[in-house]
């Protein structure tokens, strides 16, 4: 991979960030702040040179000067450490900045939408999806973190009952209840301020745990566009 293209700042006070969300069910993209946010389907055969191409698709006709890619999986300095699970192959050789000619920066797909949500002190985040993803931030610093495989109840993962299939298979009431004990034991693992639940499937919950807020998927784009323009964080 490019390492220079990775990792060389880019400057300047108008500063064109693409920002591409790669989810199990859906790849979203958004250019810039006032730019309109554009999807396409994603899937489980959907390999690392199929995203490139349907994104190129998309950003037909947009400019930008650096990407933020957030991946639904384990991320480590700019590098893609394991193929999804949900999604097809090709992920961890694959050279995107090349494909997209920008400087380019990577991290878990959690963690994206953590830090456009975070607003302070210390935050953990849980985004309930296709799967689950975590990540927790500490006065600016961003750490990402790969529970939704770890064992959790009945030799089956947090994953395993958190996520959309499991939502689908059991039933809202029972996804709920197991929402509320994760996050139970989240807050004592991590001794978050506060926890915000993100992900398309937040909106099944029509309470929230307590101390836990609401996110937004458009979060994912703002902390994007924040990976490469606020200074105070630490990724």
């Amino acid at each position: 991979m490019a390492k220079d293209k990775i990792s060389k700042p880019v400057e300047g006070p108008a500063l064109r960030v693409l920002a591409i969300d790669v989810g199990g069910s859906h790849v979203k993209i958004r250019c810039g702040d006032s730019g309109d946010e554009r999807v396409a389907v994603s899937g489980p055969k959907m390999t690392a040179a199929e995203m490139v191409k349907k994104v190129k698709a998309m950003v037909d006709g947009l400019q930008f000067d650096a990407v933020t890619m957030g991946y639904p999986g384990p991320v480590l300095r700019n590098r893609i450490l394991a193929e999804p699970f949900n999604l097809g192959a090709g992920w961890t050789s694959f050279d995107f900045a090349e494909a997209f000619n920008a400087p380019l920066r990577i991290v878990n797909d959690a963690m994206m939408q953590a830090v456009g949500s975070y607003n302070g002190g210390r935050m953990l985040f849980l985004g309930l999806g296709t799967g689950l993803g975590a990540a927790l931030v500490i006065d600016n610093v961003c750490i990402p973190l790969e529970i939704g495989h770890l064992p959790y109840r009945k030799g089956r993962s947090f994953e395993d009952y958190l996520s959309e299939a499991s939502l689908e298979k059991r039933g809202r009431t029972k996804w709920r209840k197991h929402v509320f004990a994760v996050v139970k034991l989240m807050m004592q693992a991590y001794r978050p301020d506060y926890i915000v639940l993100g992900g398309g499937n937040v909106e099944r919950l029509d309470k929230l745990p307590p101390n836990a807020i609401r996110g937004a998927n458009v979060n994912a784009f703002t902390g994007g566009f924040r990976i490469w323009t606020d200074p105070r964080l630490t990724l």
